[in-house]
């Protein structure tokens, strides 16, 4: 008979990265541990057995038991996505984001932000998916959906509550014209994303007294000129603590570092595509501290078969 066992392989930062949160309800520390997926594009199964670099790699089901077994160890999980959740296998073609979606409502999905792929049959079609069978909140403060399918289906931002935590989630997505033919995006507009991220960053900061702003971007990590990215907008904010980006399919070994114009040191993370990495980023809160990143991991999601 085959069993199924599932690998995690992961490296942890050297040293722990402190940042600076605000008050806590109590002195004891409480642990937060992030989740993060982007440019899954329909990879439902894992990577076929042909002899290439990711053969057997990935597959909504390993995903789930990692998760899964994740959440039975710690209290405080906050699962995400960046983006690109359709386009790329013939589920999309033919089911058009139906499976997707369920995959990751039935993951637990926290939260995510649409990429441009994710226009790909239309607004109708993404806000039917959404609303049938994902159900979890799409966070976009940089797209303006008045007039559009979407105009009751997205939030700016959304408090989670965690333990004696509160984070404060919000979203960005990239510059639609010349990669979504525009009848897929209709009357969406497009928005400057880094006035409006650290807008709503600073709400979620000072009104709301979040003691962690996460910005979930499809920006793109970074570019050879100065195209707005999630390096400009980790450089650009002043209350965000960390970026989870998409978009550019880059595999960090580790969150990249940048000061803020504040000077605070702001976190981007991204873990490529295909549903091949999870991200897992683990911070301990307390009065004394504040925000501290114990550990990152990006677990490698593989199922071997084994007789």
């Amino acid at each position: 008979m085959n069993r199924r066992k599932f690998i995690i392989q992961g490296g942890m930062t050297a040293g722990a990265l402190l940042l600076n949160g605000s008050a806590f309800a109590s002195s004891s520390s409480t642990k937060l541990t992030i989740l993060h997926t982007n440019d899954v594009h329909s990879r439902l199964d894992p990577f076929p057995m042909d002899g290439t670099r990711n053969a057997g790699m990935g597959g909504i089901a390993a995903r789930a038991e990692i998760i899964r077994n994740i959440r039975a160890q710690e209290a405080n999980v906050l699962l995400l996505d960046a983006g690109d959740i359709f386009q790329g296998t013939p589920y999309f073609n033919i089911f058009k984001g139906e499976p997707e979606m369920k995959a990751m409502q039935m993951m637990g999905y926290d939260a995510g932000v649409m990429g441009n792929h994710d226009f790909d049959a239309g607004m109708e079609n993404f806000v039917k998916q959404l609303a049938e069978h994902g159900k979890f909140p799409i966070l976009m403060c940089n797209y303006g959906f008045g007039q559009t399918p979407m105009e009751n289906h997205f939030a700016p931002y959304k408090v989670f509550k965690k333990g004696n935590l509160k984070i404060g989630v919000t979203g960005v997505g990239i510059e639609l014209t010349g990669l979504v033919p525009e009848s897929l995006y209709g009357n969406t507009v497009y928005m400057d994303p880094i006035s409006n991220a650290s807008r709503t960053a600073a709400l979620l900061k000072k009104e709301k007294k979040c003691d962690m702003v996460i910005c979930i971007s499809h920006l793109g990590d970074k570019y050879s000129d100065n195209k707005v990215s999630d390096e400009v907008l980790a450089k650009e904010s002043e209350h965000i603590d960390l970026i989870l980006g998409g978009h550019t399919h880059r595999f960090f070994e580790k969150p990249r570092e940048y000061a803020n114009k504040a000077g605070k040191k702001v976190l981007v993370n991204q873990v490529g595509w295909g549903g091949l990495q999870l991200g897992r980023l683990d911070y301990d809160f307390s009065r004394e501290e504040g925000q501290k990143l114990d550990k990152n991991q990006s677990i490698l999601i593989v199922k071997n078969i084994v007789d």
